[in-house]
């Protein structure tokens, strides 16, 4: 019986195995390994999944992942309908799914902090679905979607403990968004 050879780093991606696979194969981590410049450009998929570096500062990654998807939703604004903004934060949160946890796996970490493109998703559908929104209510959201992002108060910490992999990864960020809406809803409701 013939083994079909290693498509490389894409088979890793994909998450086949072939059994007793002839060839070289990337590593998996003994220990945790650093998120650095040199392996976010190591492979595209950690060029997303670490927020286009913004997932690299030293100081906390997910705020600065945040703000660069409140600045990439300015930009991107410009040139997106609704329609297309509802598409796109689709595929990125179906897409993270695969690209987080394949940076994830190749860190060694569950739930690398680096990792910023679930932090990114979940924001761009907040400014979504505030928009049209002042500068001082879109500063609100963010201060919200952090605390809710950090401090992961049930059921947000729930599933980031029960949920691994890079669904874990995306959903927990996903749920800090709907708290975050929820909270907006109910204080325009009360204004």
């Amino acid at each position: 019986m013939q083994n079909d050879p290693p498509l490389g780093p894409a088979d890793d991606f994909l998450g086949s195995e072939p059994p007793q696979a002839p060839g070289p194969r990337a590593p998996k981590p003994a220990q945790p390994r650093r998120a650095t410049a040199r392996f976010m450009l190591s492979h595209p998929v950690h060029i997303l999944s670490l927020g286009f570096g913004s997932g690299l500062s030293p100081v906390a990654p997910g705020t600065i992942g945040t703000l660069f998807g409140w600045a990439s939703f300015a930009v991107l604004s410009r040139y997106l309908t609704v329609i297309e903004w509802g598409v796109l934060i689709g595929v990125g949160f179906l897409a993270g799914i695969a690209l987080c946890g394949f940076t994830a796996k190749r860190l060694g970490v569950e739930d690398p902090s680096a990792v910023v493109w679930d932090e990114i998703v979940a924001f761009w559908l907040v400014l979504l679905m505030v928009t049209p929104a002042t500068l001082a209510a879109q500063v609100w959201a963010f201060v919200i979607f952090r605390f809710f992002d950090m401090v992961k108060p049930p059921p947000i910490g729930y599933f980031d403990r029960r949920l691994k992999g890079g669904f874990g990864i995306m959903f927990d960020d996903l749920i800090a968004a709907f708290f975050t809406l929820l909270v907006i809803a109910l204080w325009r409701m009360s204004v």
